[in-house]
């Protein structure tokens, strides 16, 4: 939420170039998921469990991927309502999923997160130069 309102304060100032900064933002988050899903080897497991500093900094750098995508939402003025509960309805069923789906394909899973992103970049890139 935070991201999304600094980015509709921003909108004004950046109109003329907000699809790059969409695209900067969505590229770094798309190749982060591809790098994590790729780099990890295919029989090694997450650890089950984790210490407090490593939970704090996995929220902090969370949160700011969260700024980055909601920062990405306002300049495309996206419905913030209905790109939230479309979020929590798609990050629980993720949950749940995740629990009998992440050992088998967790980090494909993960790449192919990545690559939707870049389809996303794509289809913003093609709207903002080509068409616009």
């Amino acid at each position: 939420m935070v991201g999304w309102a600094a980015g509709r304060a921003a909108r004004g100032y950046i109109a003329a170039f907000d699809h790059w900064i969409a695209f900067v933002l969505l590229a770094a988050i798309g190749s982060k998921m591809i790098w994590d899903g790729m780099r990890r080897p295919e029989g090694e497991e997450k650890p089950r469990h984790h210490s407090l500093g490593v939970l704090v900094v996995t929220a902090i750098g969370t949160s700011i991927d969260a700024m980055a995508v909601g920062v990405t939402l306002a300049l495309l003025d996206a419905d913030i309502i209905v790109n939230g509960t479309a979020t929590f309805a798609m990050a629980t069923m993720g949950v749940l999923f995740g629990h009998f789906l992440g050992g088998r394909f967790g980090r494909f899973a993960e790449a192919a997160g990545g690559a939707g992103l870049f389809l996303i970049d794509a289809n913003i890139l093609v709207e903002h130069t080509m068409l616009g």
